[in-house]
């Protein structure tokens, strides 16, 4: 049913912490007055969409305020 792992020996994990690379990774590169701009701009673009999409969306979302006794017309039988 539970299948028993193998130990891993301790002496295995001390050794690979006494061998740790001194590569350093490459610096990161600066992003250019575009890029920044790319995504700014893109970043609005999903922001006003959503601000749209809440602004033509909330009058369907509304139910009007005179919703008094007004029956349907073929409830009354026209």
């Amino acid at each position: 049913m539970f299948r028993r792992r193998e130990p891993v020996p301790f002496a295995f994990l001390a050794e690979a912490d006494r061998f740790r690379s001194n590569v350093a990774p490459p610096p990161r590169q600066r992003s250019s007055v575009s890029q920044i701009a790319g995504k700014w701009l893109l970043g609005l673009t999903i922001v006003a969409g959503l601000v749209g999409s809440l602004v033509l969306g909330m009058p369907a979302l509304s139910t009007p305020s005179d919703t008094g006794n007004r029956q349907s017309q073929a409830s009354q039988g026209r």
